[in-house]
């Protein structure tokens, strides 16, 4: 039987806790006015800017962003699940957790997941043991792992492991132990015997280093052969399974990924005993790619605890070429990438085992370069005297930059990489300008650019604005959990409408769905509340289980809110505070509703286009007509909205 926490059980707990007390069990907190301030514990910094506000019940850190309640700062800080955090903070205040049983479909979805997690778990222990209490594993895997520098705290940190020389060794025990064999297969501990139907251990005779996911599950093994014969491969890690992707798992980031936020810089290495040495030296903001070629799931992974990485390459790599590609997929992801060379015959591990934690950070500071200056001297340096083969080169590098998302970052590496090839800034310009335009319209864009200009030609004097919704849906949304509950007008029954029912009112009058899935949720989840006659409270939604709802609910109590560009675009300067509501709200669903018409507008104009170039001459008077009539619509919404906001 399988059960999760019941939903009273969890609204006793948001009762109950106080979230200063609760914070203060891990950050040193000063009073200041109403609130608490200290120095953020998930950034570097000297000057506070985490601040507490216990009537609220939330914290927010205004340097890195981080916002939620006394739940989710014990997920972020402890690195644990939602479930987890609410036991820990159940345990603290002495609240009894009543569970509940799972329905059968909530149960098999989970069956498969928990018992591959319970005998990976259940692997690395006795892994573990292996190691540390078997004669084999002490001479053999013991020995490795002192014969590279780690220490007794270092091993027993990575929980590094070894799997005896046996066959079946690790298979026998584990099905004594009561653990099927359809899990030890399904976790990649075991392969079959076709013939036999015998399992035979995958980790046999090999070091074993535990692969965590970002949360501090074992989700796979990475094993180092000891033995020198040739036909055996070095390394072998776990298959692919349900908890383990390769590509989407960076080795190292459950132990590395505080520093990495605190310090706001990744290192990048290759294999498990870089990270291990390297963090052993000190530098414990560090990860490994595990061997793979580099992925957007990777990048994508670092990018959400760093905006800077910096990629360590061996002296003597041969295959510095090839991974070239991983700097272009960091650079797309909008992470500031830097390179760092070690000298020949040298990688990260060797190097961290054969200097002091003071060299170590001595040379990585020193050495670090701007990945454009290592892109061009890597190649420039073996193709000094061909002029052909330079330009290239130029061409390359600036292939590079086209991929950085920042315009201000882009330009400033144009500026760089001009000064380096002596190159015409301009020149360097137009070339970045067409990549990027190669990119979004493919590779056929010589062909598609006079197409684009004969569609404009088309379209006439149909005027389309941006249609970008998405800051119109905000607004509304700022509107619904800050002044929901506020008196609004006066509806055709004679009550008072709130802002709230007469947003949603507005909504529904014209079928309109947010598009943005966090708002939308929000609208639902509150329209829910009004149809059961439930009186709202902010706390609703901060405490949701919906991270996304959680930090958006929390952002708008602690933030101080910026009007949007229609106001300003009319010179306005209005607070939407609750004396303006009702000019500021109607407002906004105006303008909603002109940029709902927009997209539908280039919706038609898109088939209008289609239809003229097939010389359907029917249909093309008929989306015409339609075109039309939206924009005579979205005129009349235009003149209302300027005579409003004048």
């Amino acid at each position: 039987m399988q059960v999760m926490i019941d939903q009273t059980t969890i609204n006793k707990i948001f009762d109950t806790v106080d979230i200063v007390d609760i914070i203060q069990d891990f950050v040193s907190l000063k009073k200041r006015g109403a609130n608490y301030i200290a120095c953020c514990p998930f950034h570097d910094e000297k000057t506070p800017s985490f601040s507490v506000s216990p009537t609220k019940g939330i914290f927010k850190c205004f340097g890195c962003g981080k916002a939620g309640n006394a739940v989710s700062f014990v997920q972020l800080h402890e690195n644990i699940s939602y479930g987890e955090a609410l036991k820990y903070i159940a345990k603290k205040y002495g609240i009894e957790i009543n569970e509940r049983e799972l329905s059968p479909e909530e149960q098999h979805r989970n069956d498969d997941r928990e018992s591959i997690m319970t005998v990976l778990s259940y692997a690395q222990q006795k892994f573990v043991e292996n190691l540390t209490e078997t004669g084999e594993g002490k001479s053999i895997g013991l020995s490795y792992f002192s014969e590279r520098g780690f220490s007794q705290s270092t091993i027993k940190q990575f929980q590094l492991g070894y799997g005896m020389r046996s066959l079946s060794s690790f298979s026998k025990q584990a099905l004594a132990d009561g653990y099927k064999k359809e899990f030890l297969l399904k976790a990649g501990l075991c392969h079959e015997r076709e013939q036999t139907g015998e399992l035979v251990d995958f980790f046999a005779g090999r070091v074993i280093f535990p692969i965590h996911s970002v949360t501090g599950r074992v989700i796979a093994f990475g094993g180092r052969a000891l033995s020198a014969e040739k036909n055996i491969a070095k390394y072998k890690n776990s298959p692919e399974s349900e908890l383990y992707a390769k590509n989407k798992t960076l080795y190292g980031l459950y132990f590395s990924k505080n520093a990495i936020v605190k310090k706001q810089k990744c290192y990048l290495v290759e294999g498990y005993t870089d990270v291990i040495s390297m963090y052993q030296a000190g530098i414990d903001n560090v990860v490994a790619s595990c061997g793979t070629s580099l992925t957007v799931e990777q990048a994508k992974l670092i990018r959400r605890f760093s905006p800077e990485v910096t990629v360590m390459y061996d002296g003597d790599s041969a295959g510095i070429h090839a991974s070239l590609r991983g700097i272009d997929i960091l650079l797309e992801e909008g992470l500031t990438v830097k390179i760092i060379l070690f000298p020949d015959n040298e990688d990260p591990d060797s190097f961290a085992r054969k200097h002091s934690i003071s060299e170590t950070e001595k040379f990585l500071s020193e050495n670090e370069q701007d990945f454009i200056v290592f892109k061009t001297n890597l190649l420039l340096s073996e193709n000094k005297n061909d002029p052909a083969r330079k330009a290239k080169i130029i061409s390359d590098v600036v292939q590079s930059i086209s991929l950085i998302p920042d315009n201000i970052a882009r330009m400033t590496y144009l500026k760089e990489c001009a000064q380096l090839f002596d190159a015409d800034e301009n020149t360097l310009a137009q070339e970045i300008k067409r990549e990027r335009a190669k990119k979004y319209y493919g590779k056929e864009y010589k062909d598609i650019k006079p197409l684009i200009t004969e569609k404009k030609r088309q379209v006439g004097n149909i005027s389309i604005i941006d249609n970008n919704c998405d800051e119109q849906e905000k607004e509304l949304t700022y509107f619904l959990l800050k002044h929901g509950n506020h008196p609004l007008f006066e509806n055709r029954h004679g009550s008072i409408d709130t802002v709230a029912q007469y947003i949603i009112a507005e909504l529904k009058k014209d079928d309109i769905a947010l598009q943005n899935e966090c708002y939308k949720q929000i609208f639902i989840e509150y329209e829910n509340l009004l149809n059961q006659n439930m009186e709202f409270s902010i706390k609703h939604f901060i405490n949701n289980i919906d991270k996304n709802i959680s930090e958006f609910a929390v952002n708008i109590i602690s933030d101080e809110y910026e009007l949007s560009e229609i106001w300003k675009r009319f010179g306005a300067g209005i607070s939407p505070e609750e004396d303006e509501l009702k000019r500021t709200v109607p407002r906004a669903i105006t303008v909603y509703k002109i940029k709902l018409l927009a997209q539908t507008i280039n919706t038609f104009t898109a088939e209008l286009n289609k239809s003229i170039s097939e010389n359907n001459d029917e249909k093309v008077t008929l989306i015409t007509k339609k075109i039309m009539e939206l924009t005579q619509i979205r005129k009349i919404l235009s003149d209302t909205l300027k005579r409003v906001t004048s």
